[in-house]
């Protein structure tokens, strides 16, 4: 099955994958984020700007979008990229790009998340590019995400895995321990992201990412966003607070 949720201006949705008496379906996780994804393309219209987003989920978005344009079933379609990655991958597939200097509103947004609060509240970032998405689709009318059931949260940072935050590079541990000790009631872990060499992970507006990991809830989100964004070095942090406007969800 698979869900989209709304809470008054936010929803999450739920699709069936199979008939309610049919033998359950097994599909693997890519194979749940392309259901997700496709069904979001479902909300793109001809003449619309798009955002476009990151990641293994976003990417099947991506993919579909090219695959309508080529086939005559969209037109007009201008795509503002999350990342350099997504940049290239639409270039690849013939969708006219441009950015928020020329589209300062843009009509949807399509991304996926790293977790899924109940109040559809969001991590982001792990893939490295929260500071343009975040960008991206805080511009946005719509913005509609779209994850597999793993990403479902009771909190953020319930999942154990990183909450991201975008730091610059000078005296980035001064940054890091500042972080650390911010959380230090959630029982926090602030470690720098490498890029898998032994080098530190930078992004693509050249910024290093402290990941942060957190055993206890940390309590009031808007709270705990502003107190981040008040620590000098800090750019930018992955909680995507009352920003989705609807959730797909695909699950087995």
């Amino acid at each position: 099955m698979a869900i989209a949720w709304s809470e008054t201006a936010a929803s999450m949705e739920a699709l069936s994958l199979s008939p309610p008496m049919s033998p359950p379906v097994i599909l693997t996780q890519d194979e749940l984020k392309k259901i997700a994804a496709y069904k979001a393309v479902e909300f793109v219209e001809s003449g619309m700007v798009l955002g476009l987003g990151t990641g293994s989920t976003a990417k099947h978005a991506v993919d579909r979008i090219g695959e309508l344009l080529r086939q005559g079933k969209l037109s007009n379609i201008v795509g503002i990229p999350t990342s350099k990655k997504t940049q290239e991958q639409a270039v690849s597939l013939g969708i006219p790009l441009s950015d928020l200097d020329n589209y300062p509103t843009i009509d949807l947004a399509i991304d996926g998340a790293d977790e899924v609060d109940p109040h559809l509240n969001l991590v982001k970032g792990r893939g490295g590019s929260l500071l343009r998405e975040k960008m991206v689709e805080g511009a946005c009318k719509k913005f509609v995400c779209i994850v597999d059931e793993s990403k479902l949260v009771k909190h953020l940072g319930g999942s154990g895995l990183a909450l991201p935050v975008e730091i610059v590079p000078f005296c980035w541990k001064f940054t890091a321990n500042k972080l650390q000790k911010l959380f230090q009631g959630s029982d926090c872990v602030a470690k720098l992201r490498n890029d898998g060499e032994g080098k530190p992970f930078v992004t693509d507006n050249g910024n290093y990412i402290v990941d942060l990991y957190l055993k206890k809830e940390m309590g009031d989100l808007q709270v705990a966003s502003d107190a981040i964004l008040r620590i000098a070095g800090v750019v930018e942090h992955g909680m995507f607070l009352d920003m989705a406007t609807t959730v797909i969800v695909a699950g087995r």
